[in-house]
């Protein structure tokens, strides 16, 4: 009877479906790791929470594991990496607390609005204070949404029956489907601009890393809302609890922190008198608890009786796996398609890839795939992977085009991403070197070389003595360290392009500074994932 270890806590429905059909549930819950090593040997199947940490060492313990299942989203107490090399199935339950933490934002932009915490603690005791929680109406106030997916979608739904005007920020999402769910896109400066109220549903990454900084939360109206119900850190707290202090932002309403149990230091935050704070609880109903573990569930039985899963996160990773030849190609991709993602603040509508050569013609489908992924995944709150990314680009109704060609120029096989947005089309170009080890090697009609991962200062400017010296000089006043540094120009005297590897992330007031260089243009920070 195959066995299904169970080490987090999960709704029950999860071990009645597995002894419905006839497997053996394990429920372990509160183990070591030294423990979970001891009961992993005899595992068929593990589903988890965020709970358990699934580590390289426990899956090399587990020689018997064919699927792993994470009743949530995220993955990350997952090592993937092992577990692909392993050929063991991840799967997780991605649509099961939608619409849980979409009500959840809708409940604090409804608090945070008519101050009903700070009313409600008011009348335990013992005051009747009308006078102090006069509060506003949502009916006709703009709703920013940063990050259109499937919860932003759902929250907006929701807020315009309330008569709201919703905006939203999201490169990858095709004005067609906004247009159907009654949401206007605009960009980021727009959207903080114009908006009443404005809630987050991105990823936590080095890109959206506080992307409400304070220079970014000064352009806002005053007095306006923050929402989020997504990670902490997209929000820079300490620049969040000056501004409230000021009164540019008029209230926030968090359930998500930079750290969890929120520090001591956080105490002024969590205890302003416009806060309205819960203990990340936005996905914590029973009916999203009871909806992820039945889906996670199903999808562990159906991986344990041969039977095809519909949310798999590496289930392409793992036919690949045995070709590692094909690895820092995919690898190359995925960093392509990152750069080529931000090299524009405006709205993608079109991804081409194009490969060049005889051994990635043969596997075009998967490199425009994992260059697709790395395009869509500073933007999907969600995983996105080999599996999902082209589901995911057809549902945002972005453009996919896939190209071959035999001519790689001076290179064995060769990697073009192209992104339209708007206007612009930007083109990123990458080779292979010693087998192993990715490189840029053309944007847009520069030649560089410079690996494609980290921190990249990316500008344009007039190509003349000095112009390093100067960026070199604010960086040092910065305290910021160059590691790597490419060039590149069509021609002498021409305009000239840099991209400077740095050590750390260049704070908006530091990338201000050199974009008002004299000569300098199109300033801008990119970071790419290895």
């Amino acid at each position: 009877m195959p066995r299904v270890l169970i080490t987090d806590r999960v709704d029950p429905v999860c071990i009645d479906m597995l002894q419905t059909q006839g497997l053996d549930a394990d429920l372990q819950t509160g183990k070591s790791a030294q423990e979970l090593k001891e009961l992993a040997p005899s595992a068929n199947g593990w589903i988890i929470r965020s709970g358990t940490q699934i580590t390289a060492e426990l899956i090399q313990a587990a020689d018997q594991l064919q699927v792993i299942g994470r009743a949530g989203v995220g993955v990350d107490n997952i090592d993937l990496e092992a577990a692909t090399r392993r050929g063991i199935l991840v799967i997780n339950a991605p649509d099961g607390n939608t619409i849980s933490t979409a009500e959840h934002t809708c409940a604090m932009l409804m608090a945070l609005t008519r101050n009903i915490p700070q009313a409600n603690a008011s009348m335990v005791q013992g005051k009747w204070d009308r006078k102090s929680f006069t509060g506003a109406e949502l009916y006709e106030k703009t709703l920013g949404i940063v990050g259109v997916g499937k919860i932003g979608q759902a929250v907006a739904q929701r807020m315009q029956a309330f008569g709201m005007r919703t905006i939203g920020y999201d490169p990858v999402l095709s004005k067609e489907v906004a247009d159907r769910l009654g949401i206007e896109l605009v960009s980021l400066d727009e959207l903080t601009a114009g908006s009443d109220y404005i809630t987050v549903h991105t990823p936590l990454n080095k890109a959206t890393r506080h992307m409400f900084d304070a220079a970014r939360i000064a352009q806002c109206k005053p007095g306006v809302g923050f929402i989020n119900c997504a990670r902490g850190g997209i929000i820079d707290e300490a620049a969040l609890i000056d501004a409230l202090e000021s009164g540019q932002v008029g209230g926030a309403a968090l359930d998500v922190y930079s750290a969890e149990p929120p520090p001591p230091e956080l105490e002024r935050l969590l205890t302003h008198p416009h806060v309205v704070a819960t203990p990340h609880i936005a996905a914590s109903t029973s009916e999203a608890q009871r909806k992820v573990a039945a889906q996670v569930t199903e999808q562990v039985i159906g991986a344990l009786q041969g039977k095809a899963v519909s949310t798999p996160v590496n289930a392409m990773a793992i036919k690949l796996a045995a070709q590692p030849a094909l690895q820092p190609y995919l690898q190359l991709a995925d960093q392509l398609g990152q750069l080529a993602g931000q090299l524009t603040d405006g709205r993608l509508h079109r991804v081409a890839v194009h490969c060049h050569g005889e051994r990635l013609q043969r596997y075009a489908e998967v490199v425009t795939i994992a260059a697709l992924r790395g395009v869509l995944a500073q933007w999907i709150d969600e995983p996105v992977n080999l599996v999902n990314a082209q589901f995911m680009a057809r549902e945002l109704g972005l453009e996919v085009e896939e190209r071959k060609g035999t001519d790689a120029g001076s290179y064995t096989n060769l990697i073009e991403v192209e992104v339209q947005a708007g206007g612009e089309i930007h083109q990123v170009a990458g080779a292979v070197f010693r087998g192993d080890e990715p490189r840029l090697v053309r944007m847009d009609d520069y030649p560089v070389e410079v690996q494609p991962v980290g921190d990249l200062l990316i500008y344009h400017n007039e190509d003349r003595p000095g112009m390093v010296a100067a960026v070199a000089s604010i960086l040092a006043q910065a305290d910021i360290n160059i590691g790597n540094l490419a060039l590149g120009r069509r021609e002498e005297g021409a305009r000239a392009l840099a991209i400077i590897h740095v050590d750390e992330p260049i704070p908006s007031p530091v990338l201000a500074q050199i974009a008002a260089l004299e000569g300098f243009e199109k300033v801008r920070l990119a970071h790419i994932e290895g």
